[in-house]
């Protein structure tokens, strides 16, 4: 596949205006993921961005995990996401790091801020902090224990570190402003009590410091100098702003901010996400109706057409819904030029050829690829007994319905024209057998007495064919716009029923039976499938062959 030019945007927009004022300035940038769960589509947005920055810059690109947290973190998505990174081909150019690597400087960094009279100790619960703060129209109170003084709050911070205290019972806030506009600014948390241990440090630290505190250092200590992030940490920027000046680092990292990628029929909080496979209404984090990562390639997306989608949805700082189906149309587009065809059945009928010799089995060559010459043909054989597409057959045929009837005539795909003849029935009113003749004289798809068959037909020889189950997927939800949930409705309330349908039963050319787990391919006539690499003998559909985005111009 044709690989796509990047366009500019205001990012780089911005770094162009660094570099012309400091020409010597090496650009950094990194992806700093919570291990609190799997990456998703979203994800992959940041991780674009920050990586085609690092790139096109000739710059350094940092996977940083964000472990500040102990209490939701795990091992587990750590291993997720480096493998979901490198998968991306997105492999850290300048590092992989964990924000605990700093804790001790983190700590340090609290005492200074201490010392210079600008954080202190605070008593207050957790809700009597919310009601000091104030609200958007009225500034906030300062806590009575603000004025302590630096020994008082050095003592007392060192008392925290040494597990002296409960959790909850004290934390450490920057002196900022309580009469502040943005909220942020009023006072902050930086330091929190957690008695948990770290999937890392172990029982080392029962004290942890708090995002918006720990990130600019990690930044700064790093040497990143652009710290890109979504949309919604730009009332944060100032707070960010404050601990880099008042920390004292130069030179300073630069926090600058992008919409985060919305898409409609899905959700792309971790929170609920975790619920899904908690609950087991999907099939893991790797469920191909997940937006995750690991969701998106065992449904049979290729990194290619991700990055295809991000790039096309854009980067830009006003919220937007990106449709699915642009998705849907990137993979499509990528696969209807680079996937192997094969014939797969999904509800097989059998047909007879009556006029075929019973123990006869000749071959016909199929095009791997109708759009790519080059890419050769593959042998299907051909016998009396076939299967088709029950949808194939009509007894009773809508108008111009092309496909077999009675008194009608299609060609097999690559093969020879066939007329019905007759319909055997089972006791219970199903088809068990449609027999059909043969025109011998018009095999390899060539016509025969120069007759048009408006009909083809996709077919496989039933005893050289292998059976499979196939998963039909569709949107996990049924409202197209998820943060358009009407008042009182929960995600669950739009749990699309039908979003994953299991066919059992179809039928396959055998040399499917044998194809590596990941193996894309079209199924003709049908749409393009994924061979699970979970449950064996099972294909997933990634998506069908009709596309009802528009095409760009």
């Amino acid at each position: 596949m044709e690989e796509k030019q990047i366009t500019g945007n205001f990012i780089h927009d911005i770094i162009d205006a660094d570099l012309a004022e400091n020409p010597s300035l090496k650009i950094h940038t990194r992806f700093p993921p919570e291990p609190n769960g799997y990456l998703h589509i979203g994800s992959a947005k940041a991780i674009r961005i920050n990586t085609v920055v690092a790139e096109k810059y000739g710059g350094l690109f940092n996977l940083r995990y964000d472990d500040t947290n102990p209490v939701k973190e795990d091992d587990e998505y750590v291993r997720a996401i480096y493998e979901d990174l490198c998968w991306l081909g997105c492999e850290p150019t300048g590092g992989v790091f964990y924000g605990s690597d700093y804790f001790d400087k983190c700590y340090e960094f609290a005492v200074k801020l201490i010392k210079d009279g600008k954080a202190y100790v605070d008593d207050l619960s957790a809700d009597e902090m919310r009601e000091y703060r104030g609200t958007l129209t009225e500034p906030g109170r300062e806590s009575p224990f603000r004025g302590r003084s630096v020994e008082e709050n050095l003592d007392l911070f060192e008392r925290m570190k040494k597990g002296e205290f409960p959790d909850g019972s004290r934390t450490l806030r920057a002196k900022i402003d309580m009469a502040s506009p943005n909220m942020n600014m009023r006072d902050p948390a930086i330091y929190r009590i957690v008695h948990t241990s770290h999937h890392r440090q172990g029982d080392k630290w029962c004290i942890y410091p708090l995002y918006d505190f720990a990130h600019p250092i990690q930044d700064a200590l790093e040497g990143i100098t652009h710290s890109l992030c979504s949309l919604e940490f730009e009332n944060h920027r100032p707070l960010y702003e404050w601990v880099v000046d008042n920390i004292g680092f130069d030179p300073k990292p630069k926090q600058r901010e992008f919409a985060r990628l919305n898409v409609t029929h899905t959700v792309m909080s971790k929170r609920y996400l975790r619920r899904l496979v908690e609950t087991g209404l999907v099939d893991g984090w790797d469920d191909p109706r997940m937006p995750t990562i690991c969701g998106l390639r065992r449904r049979g997306y290729t990194p290619s057409a991700i990055f295809d989608f991000v790039d096309r949805a854009g980067v830009a700082k006003a919220y937007s819904v990106v449709d699915i189906e642009l998705l849907e149309h990137c993979i499509r587009e990528e696969l209807n030029e680079t996937a192997p065809r094969r014939i797969g059945i999904l509800n097989p009928v059998r047909v007879t050829v009556d006029n075929y010799p019973v123990d006869k089995v000749e071959y016909f060559e199929l095009p791997e690829n109708p759009r790519d010459p080059s890419a050769g043909t593959r042998s299907l054989p051909f016998s009396r007994e076939l299967v088709i597409e029950a949808d194939d057959f009509a007894e009773v045929p809508p108008p111009k319905y092309f496909r077999l009837k009675p008194g009608g005539e299609v060609r097999l795909m690559g093969a020879y024209i066939v007329k019905f003849e007759s319909v055997e029935k089972n006791p219970d009113g199903s088809i068990k057998t449609i027999h059909v003749s043969a025109d011998l004289e018009s095999g390899n798809g060539n016509p025969a007495d120069g007759r048009k068959i408006k009909g083809t037909i996709h077919w496989l020889s039933d005893r050289h064919a292998a059976s499979c189950d196939v998963m039909l997927f569709d949107h996990l939800f049924t409202l197209g716009n998820i943060d358009d949930m009407p008042e009182g409705k929960t995600y669950g309330d739009y749990l699309n029923p039908d979003s994953a349908v299991r066919l059992t039963g179809c039928r396959i050319e055998c040399s499917l039976a044998d194809a590596a787990p990941g193996d894309r391919f079209q199924f003709v006539r049908n749409g393009y499938y994924v061979k699970d690499t979970k449950y064996e003998s099972v294909f997933n559909r990634i998506v069908g062959l009709k596309d009802s985005f528009p095409k760009s111009n």
